[in-house]
């Protein structure tokens, strides 16, 4: 497995990420198949994994930690914060108070001492950025913490967080991780750019764009139920809305196009997101080892320059076709009305 640098940090990762948001209720709850999930990864040579405390209500993390004992110091452990942990109002956001208490969560679950990389999340819009940042970079200096990301975050306010951790003198975010996918490209537009004119890493998320490429969404076939984590999110696999038909014709004509190129349309699907020059790495999320098992062969799939045209000819490059799939809706772009 090819290893590339996170960013200007010297860090290296694999350029394929373990995602864990389907190991847990969320998505399969047989722990000892997440488990084997994870050590065939591991033997595969994915030394990259990434966990959320919101997945599964802190599952995951206890999952992760679990299957990485032993092996801790061989692997890049990342998770992040922000979500709901609670019925409270300070059991989520990104709040100095509420960081003290997540990263501590975190830690006991995942079973160990340190964390290689902590993420925000989501942005807040309520919370000052340097509010975010102090308490982070109070984390770095503890030693509980070695390196801040951002995930979801618009161009904007990347340069935003850049900016202030230069202005303040405090640890910045040295990563973005973002949604990206041969149906989901609207960070080339903005946010690629805006991370490496800053010298960050970029991991992205959901190269099957939440299973749409993974082969089972044609339109001659019967479309699979979505699973719990993703059925929490219904404005992306409703085929009553029109961009969702728009989604399915553009699957289709991309299943065609890896078919006639002699790949699955999953090898075509992650291999796109890791031919991008900006990205380290690429998350792929496999709720069964079977899914895995599938997945792998991508990181030897080099696409041709022809079929990278092909692609582009399919789905714009910068586009979403559901702005739904881009995971974060900038608050401030919202009508005013909604906002209140």
């Amino acid at each position: 497995m090819e290893h590339r640098l996170l960013g200007r940090t010297g860090l290296s990762v694999s350029k394929m990420c373990l995602g864990a948001m389907m190991f847990g209720p969320w998505g399969n709850p047989d722990h000892d198949e997440a488990t084997r999930t994870i050590h065939r990864a591991l033997d595969a040579g994915i030394t990259f994994i990434d966990t959320a405390d919101v997945y599964s209500h802190g599952e995951s993390e206890e999952i992760v930690g679990r299957a990485i004992k032993g092996r801790r110091d061989d692997i890049v452990l990342a998770t992040k914060f922000h979500n709901p942990m609670g019925d409270g109002p300070n059991q989520r956001g990104n709040s100095r108070r509420w960081i003290m208490r997540a990263v501590e969560d975190s830690l006991r679950r995942l079973g160990t001492d340190y964390i290689d990389l902590y993420q925000v999340h989501r942005p807040s819009p309520d919370t000052d950025i340097e509010e975010t940042l102090g308490a982070l970079t109070d984390l770095v200096r503890q030693g509980k913490v070695r390196y801040l990301g951002s995930s979801t975050f618009p161009g904007s306010q990347i340069v935003e967080a850049q900016w202030a951790a230069h202005d303040r003198r405090l640890e910045r975010f040295v990563c973005e991780q973002a949604p990206y996918s041969m149906l989901v490209r609207g960070i080339e537009a903005d946010v690629l750019p805006t991370a490496a004119r800053h010298g960050m890493g970029v991991i992205t998320y959901s190269p099957l764009a939440g299973g749409w490429l993974s082969g089972r969404w044609r339109q001659d076939a019967d479309l699979p139920t979505p699973s719990p984590a993703r059925q929490r999110l219904a404005d992306r696999f409703d085929l009553s809305l029109p961009v969702n038909q728009r989604k399915l014709e553009a699957t289709e004509a991309l299943a065609h196009l890896a078919e006639d190129n002699g790949m699955t349309l999953i090898e075509m699907a992650i291999a796109f997101a890791l031919n991008h020059p900006s990205v380290a790495s690429v998350l792929i999320g496999p709720r069964t080892l079977q899914h895995l098992e599938t997945q792998l062969p991508a990181a030897d799939v080099v696409l041709d320059p022809a079929v990278l045209d092909r692609i582009d000819a399919i789905v714009t490059p910068g586009t979403v076709i559901n702005p739904a799939d881009s995971s974060f809706a900038n608050p401030a772009l919202e009508p005013a009305a909604r906002r209140r």
